[in-house]
């Protein structure tokens, strides 16, 4: 894991709760809009009183109750996304969920605690030099896929869930590679998903938040390791091939062994198989053939040589 990696991930955390705490106090375009008009409809009011000679008084009144309907339409009006609810809380006690859409909190009475959101949420995690069962160091990235399926369990049962459901996330990545060896880690992926997905859930259900999916990104391992395994493998493959060969051999020999068994009682065709054989061969231009003596003597080869020679000099002493 890059030092480069873990400073934009705590930079995703800090963004991630920034954005929390500026969303509890949110103001939209339409109550900002709505308390604007009613600021503007104060200001002519207020110099259509004045030119009507009206008392300071009626004034003052009228200044200050379109002032308090601005300002109660600037924080009391809010508006949800559709997959967002809102958890209400009136004087420190749950009052309940709001949204999606528009809907109205009393100022100061009413707080708005979180916004919920309810689609699929995805959290990186890893485990840095976590030790496999077989003591080998390693460091595993991965994913979470959630969803919050109860948002008044999410706000109410866990101080911050999102934090909550990272933290326990990577312990439990902690604890499975713990318990399994480094082979198991290399070519079990899938069964690593299956028990994180199944040790999270277990621990997220009761804050709200149901577990979807858990992927495995990456599995670092030191470089000395590394080489070592290439080289068991390179080592492997050889042997394999050598395995192989041998096979091949084998097959090769018993092949040659029923051709000498078709051969054995059959001179002629044999006779005819190496004249075939030493005449391939003269076809190649500048090829030179080894005959053993036995051979020549037995099936005549030494004339058959002569003859092609001799057929081969023909054009040359014609010229």
């Amino acid at each position: 894991m890059t030092t480069s990696t873990n400073y934009l991930r705590n930079l995703q955390k800090l963004d991630r709760q920034f954005a929390s705490d500026v969303n509890k106090y949110r103001i939209n375009g339409v109550a900002g809009t709505l308390s604007m008009l009613l600021f503007i409809a104060a200001i002519l009011g207020t110099a259509w009183l004045d030119s009507g000679n009206y008392s300071d008084l009626v004034m003052a009144g009228y200044i200050l109750v379109t002032s308090l309907l601005a300002l109660y339409v600037l924080f009391g009006l809010k508006v949800a996304k559709q997959w967002e609810k809102a958890v209400v809380l009136r004087f420190g006690k749950y009052r309940g969920l709001y949204g999606p859409g528009l809907f109205w909190i009393i100022p100061v009475v009413d707080t708005i605690a979180e916004w919920i959101d309810h689609r699929v949420m995805v959290s990186p995690f890893s485990a840095e030099k976590t030790l496999t069962k077989d003591t080998v160091p390693v460091d595993v990235d991965a994913v979470l896929f959630w969803v919050v399926w109860d948002a008044e369990k999410a706000a109410l049962e866990v101080e911050n869930y999102q934090n909550a459901i990272t933290w326990a996330s990577q312990t439990a990545l902690r604890e499975v590679i713990g318990v399994l060896d480094l082979a198991d880690i290399l070519i079990g992926r899938a069964k690593m998903d299956e028990d994180l997905q199944k040790i999270i859930d277990e621990r997220t259900t009761p804050w709200g938040v149901s577990v979807q999916s858990v992927e495995i990104r990456d599995i670092v391992i030191p470089q000395e390791l590394e080489d070592a395994m290439s080289r068991q493998a390179q080592a492997e493959r050889e042997r394999q091939a050598r395995v192989i060969l041998g096979e091949s051999e084998k097959q090769i020999a018993a092949s040659f062994a029923d051709a000498s068994n078709a051969y054995i009682d059959n001179p002629t065709a044999l006779h005819l198989r190496a004249m075939n054989m030493l005449f391939e061969g003269l076809q190649e231009k500048g090829a030179m053939v080894i005959v053993p003596s036995s051979a020549v003597d037995s099936m005549n080869l030494g004339g058959l040589s002569g003859l092609v020679s001799l057929a081969q000099q023909s054009p040359l002493n014609e010229e």
